[in-house]
């Protein structure tokens, strides 16, 4: 649709309800009156829609926002409300969020929206929190809205409220960015007003109780930086810092390696961790590190030792993923790791360019190694699924089958971290079977970062 203006006036008059002993012993209490007098709630604004165009409604509870909301969607009868949007009962949240879209873009809604953890995902919309559901609810209708444009507005009562104050912050970074992107049509109402800074609404309609509404109107050029990003401070971690982060990230195996240096980011000095980077000594060989570096390490441990780390862990609370501080970290501790080189392999890589953006290089995507590939086709062979429920008692139960996953295990912690064998000897099967889905599903991007640049 074109821009349009909107003159919406709501009166709504509420009486008393029906009269009851106790609401006579309250009259007589508080001297109140149980006749015809009404109270009268007038929402009355001046509102401009149109593609790219986000408008918010702040003001106090029971000022009129949600009605303002109601005139527009009188106006509009194709108009989408967040509040109703439902989810098929079972189906897993990413199948419903742009299903007829790829992977990566669905995946970078859900993360624009808050959602951005894999292991929630795959969850049922009915196994989320209250928190959870109303990011769930926001993606998939933006997903479906998006097909419309900005024809008709979407609309959003009680905008972040359910949420912590920093997760509402960081999902109106990510709003504003999907209405620029998808040229939607938003309107959200909220009591809170520190989400303003970081949703950068093209109007704001300022709702005083019973007094006239203020609005505001502004060109808007979206700031590519959160509100919060001026209070964090980036500084030596350790591994202890890691264990308490370490439940946060995707994977559920444990193989860090030899640690070299971990940093921290915080809100504030003294303010919650909102980030973690894992620096790490890396495997002896890897043919894309070659192929990047024209064999420069190859069969040269010493010099790999000396000059290469492997960015092992990169991991963003929850509550901020998706504003871009993912490769704020990694951009500001690059070259406070010391050596020339830096190298990382991420499966998230194929669906967020979170290390492009922060200077480091891709080089290209490996596949399942040769090793890897003939353990499935053997567990095939004996009717073994290791994405089946039943996998870990198979693994439990079956000798060949644990022999099978003992044996890739043991070769990646041996190429990774050394000593293999007895880590593997020490696993339960529930353990084994839970590494070896991480690393047949593992197709990791390669990245490289060298000081000064690659020439």
């Amino acid at each position: 649709m074109k821009s349009k203006t909107l003159q919406i006036n709501c009166v709504h008059e509420f009486g008393p309800g029906r009269p009851s002993g106790r609401t006579a012993q309250l009259a007589t209490e508080f001297g109140l009156t149980l006749g015809e007098t009404k109270c009268v709630v007038v929402a009355s604004a001046t509102i401009t829609l149109g593609p790219g165009c986000l408008v918010a409604i702040v003001g106090p509870s029971g000022s009129g926002k949600s009605s303002i909301l109601v005139g527009i969607e009188q106006e509009f009868a194709a108009a989408c409300s967040v509040q109703h949007v439902t989810f098929p009962c079972g189906d897993a949240v990413i199948d419903r969020i742009a299903p007829s879209a790829s992977l990566d873009e669905a995946t970078a809604i859900l993360t624009r929206c808050g959602l951005g953890e894999a292991s929630l995902w795959v969850r049922p919309f009915e196994r989320l929190s209250d928190g959870e559901r109303f990011r769930a609810r926001l993606a998939r209708a933006i997903a479906l809205h998006g097909r419309r444009a900005g024809s008709v507005p979407l609309l959003c009562d009680e905008f972040g409220s359910l949420l912590h104050r920093r997760a509402a912050k960081a999902i109106s970074f990510g709003l504003r960015k999907l209405v620029t992107q998808y040229k939607l049509s938003v309107v959200v109402a909220s009591s809170n007003d520190d989400i303003l800074p970081d949703l950068q609404p093209d109007q704001i309609v300022r709702l005083q109780g019973f007094g006239p509404s203020r609005v505001e109107s502004r060109k808007v050029k979206p700031s590519q930086r959160i509100s919060l990003r001026r209070r964090l401070q980036i500084t030596r971690g350790s591994k202890r810092d890691y264990d308490a982060f370490a439940p946060m990230h995707y994977r559920t195996t444990d193989e860090l390696g030899f640690v070299d240096k971990v940093f921290v980011m915080r809100e504030g000095s003294r303010g919650d961790v909102l980030g973690i980077v894992v620096y790490a000594h890396p495997a002896l060989e890897l043919a894309l590190r070659n192929r990047a570096t024209q064999g420069r390490f190859s069969r040269n441990p010493t010099r790999l030792n000396r000059e290469l780390r492997v960015l092992r862990r990169l991991v963003i609370h929850p509550d901020v993923r998706g504003c871009g501080l993912g490769h704020f970290l990694v951009r500001k501790t690059l070259p406070m790791v010391g050596t020339r080189w830096v190298e990382c392999l991420a499966v998230m890589g194929a669906f967020n360019p979170v290390f492009e953006k922060a200077g480091m290089t891709r080089i290209g995507r490996y596949d399942i190694p040769i090793r890897t590939q003939a353990a499935l086709d053997q567990m095939r062979s004996l009717g073994v699924d290791p994405n089946a429920r039943d996998f870990e008692t198979q693994v439990s139960r079956r000798r060949v089958v644990r022999e099978i996953v003992s044996t890739v295990v043991n070769a990646w912690y041996t190429a990774t971290t050394a000593g293999g064998k007895g880590r593997v000897q020490r696993q339960t099967p529930s353990r084994l079977a839970q590494t070896f889905r991480s690393l047949i599903g593992c197709r990791p991007v390669y990245y490289i970062w060298k000081k000064g640049g690659i020439t």
